[in-house]
């Protein structure tokens, strides 16, 4: 079939189921965060650890809750892995590695799940079950409690409090996440996704020779891991392995569950302001990134240079031929805009401006859509300051949703957009500027020298400051340096920008709307879905460009 007919179909039959669970799915989980009524199982959840339900945090109190849930969950994973020997359905497996312990705690905790093992041959079912996957769906819940918090400090008047975390967590989990899982993972099983705790089994091939054939528990783990934007896979190979990801349909459903919430909470965010215009203007802003990325990465990947690649109809390398360039760049576009991480082929292997777009895709703030919750709160924060530049060409004090974003608005949004770059540029520049560090870093982690090898530094430090998780393959990640640094850029890519999205979120609850008048600049207009589509561009292309010019750009021309 003609790729360009293929994309179209794929594309909007995504759009399509999009578009059919867009305003069911916000408007439910609007309810969801807004309605008085506790299930009985939240009640007792409540009793349990000792909160009241109807008091609410200020935003202080609600960021130490985040950062202490957080804390605890980081040393209960660590510890479960370090422990694994000794539990049931440890598969025979040893304790994983220290700093690989470590990693993957904090990895999975910020909702980055970046992995630098091979999930089937390092970590046992009751560490996959009891570790990997509660994280899978608190960390997704913490995301979206934070986007739920700045959205009622929008829309709240003279208030000093933005909600109870306890409470957002809860229900996140219990009524939006776990409940679309069990449905996810019933679809993924009917499809072909394995479920089973049968271990490994060794078979016999036609030419004599054994083989040992991983299995698991894997349809509900595929679920939650897509759903949540979480992108952890239970094996190496991720969602290009069949057991994971069996065919077309698989692939295209996975890639539906990984955009289902993220999109529908711009639908949640127009109903909780009580401007449903707001909300479908950032949704026209995610969708269009969303689509010209899509289009532009097949683009790239179906022109690839070289014999080889045209007579293949494309650079196949890397890709599994169950999905084609067409299923491989949608996936892998809506992955890194997203905070999934799932990889569905090898990024490491697609055309040098391929690559280079999928890592511009995570430097753009993974806001088209965005994780759960972190697209959202990233969006917002974007359209303070596209709100912010407006009203400094036009003279005005600007606002938002009928609030004055003054000075100290406008330095908080300004921080939480220089976090993750320095991140990223900092640990890129001292993994290849220390001589010890830059040796081993080339030696024993770089699959390749120069300028790929490069980007796959590059790679690795975007996907964790941005908490993406994806990889670029040719890079060996697990040495002390790398799990270090990249531990560090996680941790500090996730909870550092909670902390200003919270305090954004405190400012304007404290503020008294202001009126509408004929200055107000209209936020739900085509003119502003371009300025904040400009700004978000614009901030990234200045600060990134220059290191991107060394890698995939420089690759690319050569």
């Amino acid at each position: 079939m003609n790729t360009t007919l293929l994309f179209v179909l794929q594309l909007g039959t995504l759009i399509l189921l999009l578009g059919l669970v867009y305003r069911p799915l916000g408007d439910y989980m609007a309810v969801v965060y807004t309605t008085q009524k506790n299930l009985r199982v939240e009640r007792g959840f409540y009793r349990l650890i000792g909160v009241n339900p109807g008091s609410a945090q200020t935003w202080p109190v609600y960021l130490r809750s985040v950062l202490a849930f957080s804390a605890i969950g980081v040393l209960a994973l660590y510890l479960v892995q370090r422990i694994q020997q000794i539990l049931p359905y440890s598969l025979g497996l040893p304790p994983v590695e220290q700093s690989t312990a470590w990693n993957t705690a904090i990895s999975f905790v910020t909702n980055t799940n970046w992995q630098s093992y091979s999930p089937e041959l390092t970590m046992g079912y009751t560490v996959q079950l009891v570790g990997l996957a509660v994280q899978n769906f608190v960390s997704a819940a913490v995301g979206i409690a934070v986007a739920i918090a700045l959205i009622r400090g929008l829309a709240a008047r003279r208030s000093s409090t933005i909600g109870n975390f306890w409470v957002d967590l809860t229900r996140g989990v219990v009524r939006i996440l776990l409940p679309l899982a069990v449905v996810a993972a019933v679809v993924l099983l009917l499809s072909g996704v394995i479920q089973n705790v049968n271990g490994f089994q060794h078979v016999t091939g036609l030419t004599g020779a054994t083989q040992t054939i991983p299995g698991g528990p894997v349809a509900s783990q595929e679920a939650i891991k897509e759903l949540g934007t979480n992108g952890g896979g239970f094996f190496n190979a991720n969602s290009a392995h069949p057991f994971e990801n069996p065919n077309g349909w698989t692939n295209l459903f996975e890639i539906f569950l990984l955009l289902a919430i993220p999109f529908s909470l711009a639908r949640t965010f127009g109903r909780m302001v009580d401007d449903h215009r707001q909300g479908y203007a950032i949704l026209s802003a995610m969708g269009l990134i969303w689509i010209v990325s899509a289009g532009l990465l097949t683009l790239l990947e179906s022109v690839g240079n070289g014999t080889a690649s045209q007579l293949a109809g494309g650079a196949m390398e890397g890709k599994e031929t169950r999905f084609g360039i067409v299923g491989s760049a949608i996936f892998g576009a809506s992955t890194t805009l997203t905070s999934t991480g799932a990889v569905n082929s090898m990024h490491d292997s697609f055309t040098s401006l391929g690559g280079g777009l999928v890592m511009v895709n995570m430097m753009l703030g993974e806001v088209a859509p965005g994780g759960v919750g972190s697209g959202l709160y990233g969006i917002l924060i974007m359209a303070i300051v596209a709100v912010f530049v407006a009203g400094l060409m036009v003279g005005r004090t600007p606002e938002y949703l009928g609030k004055k974003i003054g000075a100290r608005e406008v330095k908080l949004a300004s921080i939480y957009i220089l976090i993750t770059p320095t991140l990223v540029l900092a640990g890129t520049a001292l993994s290849l500027a220390i001589p010890a560090v830059r040796d081993s870093v080339v030696k024993t982690s770089m699959a390749n020298t120069g300028l790929h090898g490069y980007s796959e530094v590059l790679y690795a430090f975007t996907s964790a400051a941005n908490n993406n998780g994806s990889a670029f393959a040719g890079l060996t990640a697990s040495t002390p340096w790398l799990n270090t640094a990249l531990g560090v850029a996680m941790l500090l890519g996730r909870f550092l920008p909670i902390v200003f999205v919270l305090a954004l979120a405190g400012s304007f609850a404290a503020q008294e709307k202001v009126p509408t008048t004929a200055g107000t600049l209209p936020t739900h207009r085509p003119q502003f879905i371009g300025l904040l589509i400009g700004t978000i561009v614009i901030v990234s292309a200045l600060t990134y460009l220059p290191v991107l010019a060394l890698g995939p750009i420089a690759e690319g021309l050569k």
